[in-house]
């Protein structure tokens, strides 16, 4: 059934270059629900498709610069992230809570009666005095996006995933683990406890039509409301 199309959403999503994002971004392309989706990325996808927008940008933390071009839309999907190894607090913070608030304030400016999903991750400390570094900026980043006043905003806490459709994480020791594993995936897909990459994407996409009440998402719940 083709939903009416005054019902369809439109969508922004950052990391689409990503495992996550990239998952993401193929859902909402295929999805009936979906009329319009918005890409920010630092580099180009190399992909056309008639719902498809892009738009380039170096520097995350000048979201104003392409803030026109953010007007409009009912939703943003944050996928985009980096791993702390090797990093000091100082510099994941920039680029995990600077990035994120950029662009939660840009968007909150245009659309405050959008909906904002944000990746975040298993483990995020929400006291933001934890001893792990990276869970404690990733709490305040989670905070910060929940407190802003959206219309709904939900933090996407991924544990184990599964890649699907052709996807491949950007980090090398993750692939070769999934060519291990891939003989175990069908066993894997049935556990509650661990995610793919299009039950995330579905998962976001339900969260416009269907508000939930849980505001942290871990995999089961992730699950649970892509179904």
């Amino acid at each position: 059934m083709i939903t009416n199309k005054n019902n369809m959403k439109k969508v922004i999503i950052t990391g689409s270059t990503g495992m996550v994002g990239k998952g993401v971004l193929l859902e909402c392309l295929d999805s009936d629900k979906i009329e319009q989706v918005l890409v920010i990325n630092r580099s180009t996808l190399g992909m056309e498709h008639p719902k498809l927008v892009e738009v380039l940008l170096k520097d995350f933390e000048q979201m104003d610069s392409i803030k026109e071009s953010l007007k409009g839309y009912d939703a943003c999907f944050h996928c985009m992230g980096v791993s702390s190894m090797g990093m000091s607090e100082e510099q994941f913070h920039q680029l995990t809570f600077n990035i994120t608030k950029s662009l939660a304030d840009a968007c909150f400016e245009l659309n405050p009666n959008m909906v904002i999903n944000y990746v975040s991750g298993a483990g995020t400390d929400t006291t933001e005095n934890g001893n792990t570094m990276w869970a404690r900026v990733k709490g305040k980043t989670e905070n910060y996006v929940l407190d802003k006043g959206f219309a709904d905003a939900y933090m996407f806490r991924p544990g184990i995933i599964i890649t699907e459709r052709g996807i491949k994480s950007k980090t090398g020791l993750y692939n070769t683990l999934y060519v291990i594993m891939r003989p175990f995936f069908g066993w894997m897909k049935k556990s509650k406890n661990i995610t793919t990459t299009s039950k995330i994407g579905n998962a976001m996409i339900a969260t416009l039509f269907k508000p939930q009440a849980r505001k942290h998402l871990e995999n089961e719940d992730i699950n649970t409301i892509a179904q």
